[in-house]
């Protein structure tokens, strides 16, 4: 191909492409969602409607802004809800306290609760038939586990019912610049999931610069996984807007970004979505749905 007949293609393709992204959707078309390659129904320009539709997929949209400006705010915290996964994960945790997680999951909608592996089946049941998923955390809070031993209680939490796994990276190899062993790390647990079950990268942004961020989200989609995630919620920090952009700026929509840490409120909820966050992860998930300030850890 000769470099002006390329010039031309290279024109005629932008051409496309601008006049696709200036077509409007027809009402009640199917849209295709780029993340997880599935379709979903569109039935008007509305980020309400499209998060009800595919609810983790709100911060990879170009409508993240109509949260902010929107004036319904009950369905704009139904919305919310419906992406935070519902988080225990202290130590001195009672089985009973569980229970109260499953029952608050169900009765908010939330999209998931979030446990240390040993509760992983008592979820399970708990949520049966609720649409709830179950998530498990690997190689929490420290990160500092052994990679096969991470893909090992990858598969044993998949194998109690978890549909999701959060794992933590190796961050002080992140941080040593060792990023083939973080990648590696990754690809350990990545491999030990079925394609079912999502994969989210917990890179503990309070303790790296952003270099190592942008780092970090790389190694995370080079290895397969589903999302990028802030924090433990156990550590000197939670997330930020900034972390949040950052990591959503570096992923774009191949990935999502889960916001955790110090994640209380609901002003502190919506601004970490309208930043880009298509999961949410925090205790403080109830609160959120009521308007109520509180404290506590969140992964």
């Amino acid at each position: 191909m000769r470099i002006a007949q390329f010039d031309r293609l290279v024109d005629d393709l932008t051409d496309e492409v601008l006049r696709r992204l200036e077509t409007r959707p027809v009402p009640g078309a199917w849209m295709r969602d780029p993340l997880n390659d599935t379709s979903y129904r569109h039935e008007k320009i509305d980020a309400i409607a499209i998060l009800s539709e595919a609810p983790d997929r709100l911060g990879t949209l170009p409508f993240s802004t109509a949260i902010e400006t929107s004036s319904r705010e009950g369905e704009i915290a139904a919305t919310i809800a419906s992406i935070i996964d519902h988080t225990l994960l202290k130590p001195d945790a009672l089985p009973e306290e569980i229970d109260n997680l499953c029952e608050e999951a169900k009765q908010y909608s939330f999209f998931s609760v979030c446990v240390n592996p040993i509760f992983v089946r008592r979820a399970v049941d708990n949520l049966a038939g609720s649409g709830v998923v179950t998530c498990a955390v690997v190689g929490f809070p420290l990160g500092a586990t052994l990679s096969d031993v991470k893909a090992m209680e990858a598969r044993r939490a998949i194998e109690e019912g978890a549909g999701e796994i959060d794992m933590v990276l190796p961050i002080g190899l992140l941080r040593s610049g060792a990023i083939d062993a973080v990648k590696q790390d990754i690809s350990e647990v990545v491999r030990a999931c079925p394609g079912t079950v999502g994969v989210k990268v917990i890179m503990e942004t309070c303790l790296l610069d952003d270099a190592q961020k942008v780092a970090a989200c790389r190694a995370a989609q080079e290895a397969g996984a589903s999302f990028v995630k802030t924090s433990t919620g156990f550590s000197s920090g939670g997330a930020t807007v900034e972390d949040i952009r950052l990591m959503r700026r570096e992923v774009g929509s191949r990935l999502g970004v889960k916001a955790s840490g110090g994640i209380r409120d609901f002003e502190t909820a919506q601004k970490m979505v309208c930043s880009g966050a298509s999961r949410l992860g925090t205790s403080a998930s109830v609160a959120i749905a009521s308007g109520v300030e509180t404290s506590g850890n969140e992964s």
